[in-house]
């Protein structure tokens, strides 16, 4: 078995911010309103720039700053739940883009958790051999998937895209990944698919647009995170003191907030980028972390953490270098 270390970042999101203020042009709510109840004051909002494109962009930032060569990447894995195509996939898409002719190239759908179930994935297929560096990217235009007049949906989420290049190493710093979901959830948060219509039948009546139950939702959140940050610790050297920064998935303060209190860490050890961009699904932990890693020194532990439709959740135990 091969160590695995985090080797560099990306991120891309599109030119156009829309405040709160400019959400009161489209829904009946206030700035006031949507900072107290989840600590968002903007987002970055497409006008023309398509999953793939965010995808592409932050793939080749991450590959910039990485200084590899495209042709040595073995796996490329995109987590997102707004693809512009059911095929090809983004993952082809950003593959031909970025010229990493010898990568397996795939998508996944895991919402807000994508990022880290990616992640694992790419993680374990460096630790076995299978390749020696594996590109994992979080994307979404979420704003094409929200009715703009639903105030509790759509003043939630943005657009953007957040890239990591994983390297077989000498030294171990991805130190543990827990993921898990539960199906029995799945109702609490949903992004219809193409409906039925067929030869056979009348094509199916259903609101195209995401469903949230946000009540549930929180209660999940508030229950599953602490959990699962205790659980991605268990069976290391690293306890809860530990850890520098804790990087939730950006879905609102006040979930971060509970968790820090449940945990009895301070808040302050929980990053938070969501007033800039809201939630952006599978990309918020990746921008987070590329946001902070200005901010981190070699030998730093980190806890993510994400958790989102499906239910699904999971953490990520790693060392800054």
């Amino acid at each position: 078995m091969y160590g695995v270390k985090l080797l560099s970042m990306g991120k891309a999101v599109p030119v156009r911010h829309m405040t709160n203020d400019e959400l009161t042009q489209f829904v009946d709510t206030s700035d006031e309103w949507i900072k107290s109840r989840t600590g968002i004051e903007k987002r970055h909002i497409s006008t023309g720039e398509t999953t793939t494109d965010l995808a592409i962009n932050a793939a080749k930032e991450a590959l910039e700053r990485s200084g590899i060569d495209p042709r040595q990447i073995g796996l490329i894995v995109v987590a997102t739940i707004t693809g512009d195509y059911i095929m090809p996939s983004t993952a082809c898409q950003v593959q031909a883009a970025i010229g990493a002719e010898n990568a397996t190239a795939f998508d996944i759908a895991a919402a807000c958790s994508g990022f880290l179930y990616g992640a694992k994935l790419a993680t374990d297929a460096v630790r076995v051999g299978s390749c020696e560096y594996a590109l994992v990217i979080g994307a979404e235009v979420l704003s094409k998937t929200v009715d703009w007049e639903d105030r509790s949906t759509c003043v939630l989420f943005g657009d953007g895209a957040g890239a990591a290049i994983f390297q077989k190493h000498h030294k171990n710093n991805i130190i543990n990944i827990y993921t898990q979901s539960n199906g029995g959830l799945s109702e609490c948060l949903t992004l219809p698919s193409i409906p039925l219509k067929n030869c056979c039948v009348e094509q199916e009546t259903r609101s195209p647009y995401m469903f949230m139950d946000g009540r549930a939702v929180y209660k999940f959140a508030t229950t599953v995170v602490p959990m699962s940050i205790q659980r991605v610790l268990e069976g290391t050297s690293y306890t809860l003191d530990d850890i520098k920064y804790f990087i939730l998935h950006q879905a609102n303060a006040r979930i971060m907030d509970s968790v820090a209190k449940k945990l009895e860490v301070p808040t302050d050890k929980f990053f938070k980028n969501l007033h800039e961009y809201g939630n952006t699904s599978s990309a918020s932990i990746p921008m987070a972390l590329y946001d902070l890693q200005e901010e981190l020194k070699p030998g730093d532990p980190i806890v993510l953490c994400g958790f989102g439709g499906g239910v699904t959740w999971g953490s990520m135990l790693l060392v800054w270098e």
